[in-house]
Formats: structure tokens, C-alpha cells, sequence
């Protein structure tokens, strides 16, 4: 949570601004040490016209990447805060295991920057859903708190129960694609309570990780069944790791 200007002084005097990494002097109460910002790996372009895959810096600009070739996505984009590595990997544990949720402001300031300037006051933000048994055991979603502020930042609707997870499913590391399939079949759905604000909008699907991709294709694949104009998927951390080798 920011803190506002008028408290910041005593905020400072109180609690010493810290890096919520490791714990290195600050001169604020928000942000990373030097030596932590140099951890996390940016992606930047050129990068695939579908999907945002970072490439090579001599890649060709207008490039599609093969997995966009060989399988095409249904969204308009991949905004993606850094590419997981040691350094994101951290942030993402210490925000969604350590329960330090203050850090949602600046996992969503790193996704933002990523966000193409027309993603604006027009468009919804909807989390990636979680069954309402992780909920009660972790106490919180995430995605939903990096969707409310990336929604405040881009002055734009916030649909925090825009998906519903009607299912509990089991973690997808390890699957193959048929089985990640089966395994989310009839797993997520639009809120029959949003369908008209879904219908016919923009919208940002956010999560914090992106791995295979199982989920939000899910996700997406209901949002465009409600009847949403368009997605695009924002993330926090995106696992590529072929992607680092040009980082």
C-alpha cells in the first residue's frame, strides 16, 4: 500500500524504510535495493506481435513466435512484469506464501509498465479465480489484489468475481497438455452475476505467475464465451526460460 506524503516522515521515523527482499536500508517505503532490482529480468523487445515472447535482439520486428505459429492464442497480448527467475521467484513467494500483501503495489507497478498505453479507463480487470477452499486457507487471492491495483492505475473497472472457479483443481506442474485439459474441464466459468458487464468489454485477465498457460487459456476461454470483446493477459512473473538466455 502506498504510503501518502503527508505520513511519511513518521512512517520513515517509525519503521525505517527496508527492502522487503533482504532487508538493505532504503531511502522510501517502496521499491528494492539496488542489488534486488539487478536480480529481476525485464522483458523488453523485440518480441513476438502475438504473444510478447521476448527475442533476440537482432530478431526481425513483426516476428510470430512458433508456439503462437504452431497453436494460435486467443488473446491480444501477454503483459508481463519480469520473466521468473531467482529474483521474481522470491517476490512471488514472499507476496503469496509470507502473506506480505503490502507488496501487491509493487508487483503491479512492474506489470503496468508493460501494459500498451490503450489499456485505459475503458477496460475491466478480472483475476485469475481460485477455488473458494484456497481462499479460506490462504485468506486472499493474489491475483485479485494485483487486479485491484492495476485496476486503480489505470483508472478502470475492477471485476473481482468476474470468473468463478467452480471446481478445486489439482497444481498443473508436471502435467502434459491433455492431461492440464482434463484436469481444468468445466473448472472455470464466467459469474452468471457479470455477464453483462463482460459482455461486449475489454478486458485484462491478471495473475501472478504465467506458466503453461493451462489456466488463463481457460480463463479466457470463458470470458470469451460470456461474450468479451477481446483479452489480454497481465502477469506478474512469466516463465520463459529461453527467454533469460536473452535477458
Amino acid at each position: 500500500m502506498q504510503v501518502p506524503a503527508v505520513l511519511a516522515p513518521v512512517v520513515d521515523l517509525v519503521f525505517p524504510p527496508r527492502c522487503p527482499l533482504c532487508g538493505a536500508a532504503l531511502v522510501a517505503q517502496s521499491g528494492l535495493c539496488a542489488g534486488c532490482w539487478a536480480e529481476l529480468a525485464i522483458p523488453g523487445e523485440p518480441s513476438c506481435v502475438s504473444c510478447q515472447r521476448p527475442f533476440p535482439a537482432d530478431a526481425a520486428s513483426g516476428t510470430i513466435c512458433a508456439p503462437c505459429l504452431a497453436n494460435p492464442p486467443r488473446h491480444k497480448g501477454i503483459a508481463a512484469g519480469t520473466l521468473y527467475n531467482d529474483g521474481s521467484r522470491k517476490l512471488v513467494l514472499a507476496f503469496k506464501h509470507g502473506h506480505r500483501i503490502a507488496l501487491a503495489g509493487l508487483l503491479a507497478r512492474l506489470i503496468a509498465a508493460r501494459l500498451p498505453p490503450e489499456v485505459d479507463g475503458d477496460w475491466r480487470f478480472v483475476p485469475v479465480p481460485l477455488h473458494r477452499w484456497r481462499i479460506w486457507s490462504r485468506g486472499f487471492n493474489q491475483s485479485a489484489l494485483l487486479a485491484k491495483e492495476l485496476a486503480k492505475d489505470r483508472r478502470a473497472h475492477l471485476l473481482v468475481d468476474g470468473l468463478l472457479r467452480r471446481k478445486s483443481t489439482p497444481m498443473l506442474g508436471g502435467m502434459g497438455r491433455k492431461a492440464r485439459a482434463r484436469s481444468l474441464a468445466g473448472a472455470i466459468l464466467a459469474n452468471p452475476r457479470r455477464l453483462a458487464e463482460i459482455r461486449g468489454a475489454r478486458i485484462v485477465l491478471v495473475d501472478d505467475v504465467l506458466t503453461s498457460g493451462a489456466t488463463t487459456d481457460a480463463c479466457v476461454a470463458a470470458l470469451l464465451r460470456a461474450g468479451a470483446a477481446e483479452v489480454r493477459i497481465a502477469c506478474f512473473a512469466r516463465v520463459l526460460d529461453e527467454a533469460l538466455m536473452h535477458t
